[in-house]
């Protein structure tokens, strides 16, 4: 995953400064590796950048801040009290398994050294990797410890878990969720990982356009979460009930975290600290600002008030969309990929999710599923340099849009297939669904002996 010809910096220095500069780098081990023992010619030699590792320490620090406790109090706040514990146990506990089964053999599964165009394999149990393992940016000669670049993509599959179980809390036991995680990370999560980020991947190598996770993440979970809850069943007395979200506060204390913590995941994903995360980084900010307000104006023109609730919804729509396009996007374009997204979401959230009478309990497949295939096709368009985004001259929108469908579609049919599997196997080993005494009585103490609030 290279680009462009700059030469390093021992290369410059050497160009530079000529035998004085070679002598001065000989001297300095980080920077020996970098150069020929000869005068006259500088060898290209990978070059760790302080900076860069710092941001990308900093970025994978932020999205792990996106789970807990971000995902867990927006999750939570929407839940019913008597499932406000249950609901951040799940998301938590997802994550921590994902953290566990990713250094075990997921990052081989993922980006191991041989590999075919759907999966890879190698370094299992991070064989191999040390202190001093560099793994590729996306600027010549530039990279990461390994380590960095393992724990970054880490916190991607452990929110990718999480994210899922957003259409299933309150109904689904707790050690169901994690047999249904360890199945559905080895056969949905890290192949399609691996066929969209790692070089010689089918979607990598198709040119399918995906900065952050739209397919790998969004698409994932929300297709994932809707097939779960559809063979989960409803939840006892939905549509009849009043459900209503228990804490909206705790949801906006979680939506601004998601938010903040956003940034490490799409600016992040440069790989830098430079031009491209700096795109990512606006984009960001305009694209979920567009969309947290283009989601309360759909509310008011449908003859409802423009809620709190609609305007944490309208937010991670925002997020969702912009996600495939962060680095792949002007701002205006990322603008009307956001309000898109917010106003699709929005009737697919507030119209046709009741129509169809599925139990998505906090708009999972909505939300992620929804705005995910919004973003990814978007991306193709934005992309453009007529429009602001950073195409080359000869792009070709009506190519790259067909390389798109291509990517979303296969990627809805691996991970519903998938998930399938994976909560067949749950089932078959835990059985899914909680008694109904337990879900009447909520499943904090059901399943875990607490209560989320005392009086």
């Amino acid at each position: 995953m290279t680009k462009g010809t700059d030469m390093t910096f021992a290369q410059k220095m050497a160009a530079a400064t000529g035998a004085a500069g070679l002598a001065l780098i000989a001297a300095t081990p980080a920077w020996a590796q970098q150069a020929a023992p000869e005068a006259a010619e500088a060898v290209v030699e990978a070059v760790v950048d302080k900076g860069d590792v710092a941001w990308m320490m900093t970025a994978t620090v932020l999205v792990l801040t996106m789970i807990l406790p971000g995902l867990a109090l927006f999750y939570g706040g929407l839940t019913r009290t008597k499932n406000m514990l249950s609901t951040m146990t799940q998301v938590g506990a997802a994550a921590c398994l994902a953290m566990l089964v990713w250094v075990c053999y997921g990052y081989g599964l993922a980006f191991g050294p041989e590999g075919n165009a759907f999966i890879a394999w190698g370094k299992f149990f991070l064989s191999g990797v040390t202190a001093d393992s560099l793994a590729d940016t996306f600027s010549d000669g530039f990279k990461l410890p390994e380590y960095v670049f393992i724990s970054f993509q880490m916190t991607f599959a452990a929110i990718t878990l999480a994210l899922v179980l957003g259409a299933t809390v309150e109904r689904m036991k707790f050690a169901a969720v994690m047999v249904f995680g360890i199945v559905w990370l080895t056969i949905v999560y890290f192949p399609i990982a691996h066929m969209v980020w790692a070089a010689g991947g089918l979607f990598f190598e198709m040119g399918a356009l995906d900065f952050a996770g739209g397919t790998v993440v969004h698409i994932n979970a929300g297709v994932s979460a809707l097939v779960a809850a559809l063979i989960l069943g409803k939840r006892i007395g939905y549509q009849k009930e009043i459900m209503a979200p228990h804490a909206l506060t705790l949801t906006m204390v979680g939506t601004g975290l998601l938010w903040v913590g956003w940034f490490g995941f799409n600016a992040g994903s440069a790989l830098e600290a430079n031009g491209s995360a700096a795109l990512a980084m606006i984009n960001t900010f305009v694209a979920t600002a567009s969309a947290g307000l283009f989601w309360m104006i759909a509310e008011k023109v449908a003859g409802h008030k423009p809620s709190a609730l609609g305007f944490c919804s309208g937010i991670i729509a925002g997020l969702v969309a912009v996600t495939p396009a962060a680095g792949n996007a002007g701002p205006f374009g990322a603008i009307v990929l956001g309000a898109a997204a917010s106003v699709i979401c929005f009737y697919m959230v507030t119209v046709l999710k009741p129509r169809l009478g599925y139990d998505d309990s906090l708009d999972a497949f909505g939300i992620h599923g929804v705005g995910g295939i919004v973003g990814a096709l978007g991306t193709a368009i934005v992309y453009a340099p007529g429009l602001g985004g950073p195409g080359g001259a000869d792009y070709a929108i009506g190519g790259q849009f067909v390389t798109q469908v291509l990517a979303v579609g296969t990627t809805i049919v691996w991970a519903g297939v998938g998930t399938a599997i994976a909560i067949t196997v749950a089932k078959a080993l835990t059985g899914l669904r909680v008694s109904e005494e337990v879900e009447r009585e909520g499943l904090d103490l059901g399943e875990h002996g607490e209560r989320a609030y005392t009086y």
